[in-house]
């Protein structure tokens, strides 16, 4: 957490001051990047200054992010919401139930173009080599997003962009796990290929099992952040 605990009281973080966007949306790149540490009181008023607006629209991007389950209602206020290794099984809990049905509608309802989409992000994946952390988190999650666009269910999708929220305030990528990406590569192929064949069972299956694999490195990258015993 930054000295002082408070954004505007002690030396403050390098915030991005990006001018393009909106108070809601600095607030919330802020704490996905971690430059907002877990923990972090919200001040309106130091908020305000350094977005240069008033506390009005500081106020509605506090309730928007309070709403995205960014932040928490704490007893000094609003602050950016803590992790916990009990968090990351919730999240994945449920996780595990959307990306699951996700594959198996996807099998049902896909489209010739959602293949073509899915083949592009596998062939994507091909050249990305496994030392290039932010390539593979591009083509993982373009991938995985194009399978929840081939289910064609706009509540699913609503839902899975929601809960990647979550999963994004926790540093790193269980991708850059040793052996992670050439078999999380394997996955989606299998995956693809399950969609294209309509095999809707083997399609729930796969991705099941995918999110379960990530779900445990993601543990794993947990308690090595936080020096937790295993």
């Amino acid at each position: 957490m930054p000295d002082g605990g408070v954004l505007g009281a002690g030396p403050a973080p390098q915030l991005s001051r990006d001018a393009r966007l909106t108070p809601y949306e600095r607030i919330k790149a802020a704490i996905l990047s971690g430059e907002l540490a877990p923990g972090q009181p919200l001040v309106e008023t130091s908020l305000a200054t350094w977005c240069g607006v008033s506390r009005t629209p500081i106020r509605e991007a506090l309730r928007r992010l309070q709403q995205d389950g960014l932040i928490d209602r704490s007893e000094r206020g609003m602050a950016v919401r803590e992790r916990s290794p009990e968090e990351i099984l919730d999240i994945y809990d449920t996780r595990l139930v959307l990306e699951a049905m996700a594959g198996r509608v996807a099998a049902d309802r896909r489209t010739p173009y959602d293949l073509r989409t899915l083949r592009l992000w596998l062939d994507r994946g091909r050249q990305v080599d496994p030392g290039d952390n932010a390539g593979m988190v591009e083509v993982n999650e373009n991938f995985h997003s194009a399978v929840w666009r081939a289910s064609h269910n706009e509540s699913l999708i609503d839902l899975l962009e929601r809960l990647n929220l979550h999963l994004a305030r926790y540093p790193g990528t269980t991708l850059s796990s040793p052996g992670r990406w050439d078999a999380a590569r394997h996955e989606h192929q299998e995956l693809a290929d399950a969609i294209e064949r309509r095999d809707s069972e083997a399609a729930h299956a796969i991705a099941l099992a995918h999110f379960v694999a990530a779900r445990d490195i993601r543990l794993t990258l947990f308690d090595d952040e936080t020096g937790r015993p295993r």
